[in-house]
């Protein structure tokens, strides 16, 4: 996945998995003045939002009460009792998901905001931690906004009702609040202190042995490669590293995104963090280069563990579904990969004999063939590690590690929607990664129409004395995700009030 690729220079622009680039190391655009930004070689235009093509009555409603998670049901005593209550907004069935009215209404109505600011602030008191984090948005019009900052929730919802972006990124929290970058004297006093751990996973990286799928497309199919390499990171990096607060959350078409919220994850240098992302990688080469993977024996226990879960995976989701060595330029790459070129040549005569012979059975005519003795020369421990890497090279996870290396890295934020599907960006529980279906993951659209489906018997129900009124999440198919951010948000809380009080426990006064 590209990382230096500003999303209005994309080649495809709905194609919106890409990441954003790293911040400039030494310009920095000013959000209140049109500017052209240099990013890895690119230039987008940073236009004052006032000029943005937003007409802010349409934006704003003046008995809008700023409640996050609006309820479109209305109060007991605020319905006479001769009137019935009122319909919510609709959304027309033709509405599509990129159209501005669709996107303000799932900011409004949707967007979990402050659960947002819990997990990038690590208090519910407002800090630094979110104050100095940086927000990046992608206007309507292809205006980019770097350097955007708010101290709390409340503004930042704000802010992108009026804007009404089409995406928004999250950045690092620097030094001092981002919008007053270029008050200070010396450039060097403008870095960036502290940012989440992340990793990035795209299917596009699987091309070259995917056969259902190429490019953005995705099926249920080639997801088993996300499933895969969600399941061997994520474990490392609990057992490995000893992080816990780690949430995957599905980039919106074709991959998936790791953020890890561990204290000590976040204050990582860009040396550490290259450490890591160095120690899970595995997979090099492009698509022409040979053999992809390299790994000394005996296998580090990381691999050793990765092998045993991946070599299920590798049985059924590759050798079944993908069927990758079906044509014989593919069943030529495989026995590139062995190491006896006698026991070569007697499989490529076998499968040339057999034109339609599938890999679960060219797979297996490689053992068949060995203790037949098709060659009198080969080594037996040689042939096994050869097989090994080719699970490895077919299953393990192809990481996208320039995003992971950098904390001026930007990352698009959980829960927005990606313009090229309209799915929402949605948490993945990683104690039931195999049940996640990307394909059933809800559109914006979608959302709006079941909260507009809320029927009348349902709003007299929340109006029942003793009853709760329900927010507009709860009406819909986001719900289970939104609970499972919140529950996620908590845990992360709960650990860091524990490292506070350890901090204030030890006294640095004390000898």
């Amino acid at each position: 996945m590209p990382h230096s690729v500003s999303p209005i220079d994309s080649k495809d622009p709905m194609d919106q998995d890409s990441t954003l680039p790293d911040a400039p190391p030494a310009r920095l655009a000013s959000p209140d003045v049109e500017d052209k930004t240099n990013l890895g070689g690119s230039y987008v235009v940073v236009q004052d939002p006032a000029n943005a093509n937003i007409k802010l009555e349409d934006l704003f409603d003046d008995d809008d009460d700023d409640e996050e998670f609006p309820s479109s049901g209305v109060s007991k005593e605020d319905v006479p009792s001769s009137s019935p209550p009122p319909s919510p907004p609709q959304i027309a069935p033709s509405a599509k998901y990129s159209d501005p009215g669709v996107m303000l209404a799932f900011y409004q109505r949707l967007f979990p905001f402050r659960y947002l600011f819990q997990w990038l602030n690590h208090s519910m008191k407002p800090s630094n931690d979110f104050g100095h984090r940086e927000f990046a948005f992608t206007l309507q019009n292809d205006a980019y906004l770097r350097y955007q900052s708010f101290p709390t929730s409340d503004l930042l919802r704000k802010d992108i009702l009026r804007l009404n972006p089409s995406r928004f990124e999250i950045g690092p929290v620097y030094t001092t609040n981002p919008r007053d970058r270029k008050t200070l004297r010396k450039s060097t006093a403008f870095r960036p202190v502290m940012k989440e751990l992340v990793f990035d996973i795209d299917l596009t990286d699987y091309d070259e042995i995917r056969t259902c799928c190429d490019k953005a497309n995705i099926c249920h199919k080639c997801w088993s490669f996300v499933t895969m390499a969600i399941k061997v990171v994520d474990i490392a990096l609990r057992d490995d590293f000893g992080f816990q607060h780690i949430m995957w959350v599905y980039s919106g078409r074709r991959g998936a995104h790791a953020w890890i919220s561990d204290k000590r994850a976040r204050s990582m240098d860009d040396q550490r963090r290259r450490s890591i992302a160095g120690y899970l990688e595995l997979i090099k080469g492009g698509s022409q280069s040979g053999k992809k993977v390299n790994v000394k024996r005996p296998l580090h226990p990381h691999l050793t563990r990765s092998l045993d879960i991946l070599k299920e995976h590798f049985q059924n989701d590759v050798l079944v579904e993908q069927n990758p060595w079906a044509r014989p330029e593919k069943a030529e790459r495989l026995l590139q990969l062995l190491p006896d070129k006698t026991l070569n040549d007697a499989l490529r005569k076998k499968w040339e004999a057999a034109p339609g012979r599938s890999s679960v059975s060219k797979w297996a005519d490689i053992d068949a063939l060995a203790k037949a003795g098709a060659s009198k020369n080969l080594d037996g421990k040689a042939l096994l590690e050869a097989k090994q890497d080719i699970v490895l090279e077919y299953t393990y996870p192809r990481l996208d590690v320039e995003v992971s290396k950098k904390q001026i890295h930007l990352l698009k934020s959980p829960f927005v929607v990606h313009p090229g599907t309209g799915r929402v960006c949605v948490p993945i529980d990683s104690r039931r990664v195999d049940k996640f279906d990307p394909l059933g993951v809800p559109t914006v659209t979608e959302l709006l129409h079941e909260i507009d489906a809320w029927g009348p018997q349902n709003t007299e129900s929340d109006l029942e004395e003793g009853s709760k009124k329900l927010q507009d999440y709860e009406k819909t198919s986001l719900k289970p995700y939104v609970e499972y951010f919140r529950t996620h948000v908590g845990l992360l809380l709960k650990a860091e009030q524990g490292v506070k009080r350890e901090r204030e426990d030890d006294d640095p006064m004390e000898f």
